[in-house]
């Protein structure tokens, strides 16, 4: 359940308690985690106050990342972080803290990113780190424009309640997708050793010698013909079941006579 501090106003408190149980009722099954994100974004962007754009980042180990917008605003400026790897919401996401531009005109600490906000009528930024565990990170950003106030305390506090309980669905939807893709693989995995054990099995058949000579002969012809083994397998065992030729062994595994 969603923490909401006390020092937040009754509506608000109402309308964030709101917004986890939306939280929890999101269906991970059968979607993407952009598609998660991007719901995730959306609902932050409806329940927090003085947000006129926001967006989502998710950054894996190996540098993978997924990035969520409400507007062609934020694409823009959550882009600019990515060439130089720099940038509030990237900080936020790396380091699991708050980060704040509370005026775009002013701001040193992200000058580059800070001006182009400014041009883009960006007023003021605030991120927030969301805290998953494994391997995954991850940042909700929110913009406001045009305005001469930046983001109140209130605001914070209720984006970092928030964020909290984001960043619970995003880690799991994050674990079964992981999860979805490591049984795909290890199907995968599976569905080509039957195919290749096939396959040797007509080259036992057909040159009659053992499983290890049959998987060479496999071997040097995948490499004769410049195409994987198990697209090889899956040819020879496809033209078998329709009862085709195979194609040509290499002359060291010719049939025997």
């Amino acid at each position: 359940m969603l923490h909401v501090p006390q020092t937040i106003d009754a509506p608000s408190r109402r309308t964030l308690q709101s917004a986890s149980y939306q939280l929890g009722t999101i269906s991970l099954a059968d979607r993407s985690l952009t598609d998660i994100a991007h719901e995730v974004c959306q609902l932050a962007l409806a329940v927090l106050p003085g947000a006129d754009a926001a967006s989502v980042t998710l950054v894996e180990d190996d540098g993978t990342r997924t990035a969520v917008f409400t507007s062609d605003l934020a694409v823009t400026l959550d882009e600019r972080q990515y060439r130089p790897g720099f940038g509030p919401c990237l900080d936020a996401a790396h380091h699991g803290r708050v980060v704040r531009i509370d005026d775009t005109a002013h701001d040193t600490a992200y000058l580059e990113y800070a001006a182009l906000a400014r041009r883009r009528d960006v007023t003021s930024v605030l991120a927030i780190g969301l805290t998953m565990p494994g391997h995954v990170r991850g940042g909700l950003a929110l913009y406001r424009l045009r305005s001469e106030a930046a983001f109140d305390a209130e605001t914070e506090e209720a984006a970092l309640a928030y964020a909290g309980r984001a960043a619970v669905v995003l880690a799991n939807a994050a674990f079964v997708g992981s999860t979805t893709r490591l049984v795909a693989r290890a199907q995968s995995a599976l569905a080509s050793r039957a195919v290749i054990d096939q396959a040797k099995g007509i080259v036992m058949l057909t040159t009659a010698c053992e499983a290890d000579e049959a998987f060479r002969v496999l071997t040097q012809m995948s490499q004769h013909v410049n195409r994987k083994v198990r697209d090889l397998a899956t040819d020879m065992t496809t033209a078998a079941a329709r009862g085709q030729r195979q194609p040509p062994l290499l002359p060291a595994a010719s049939p025997v006579g």
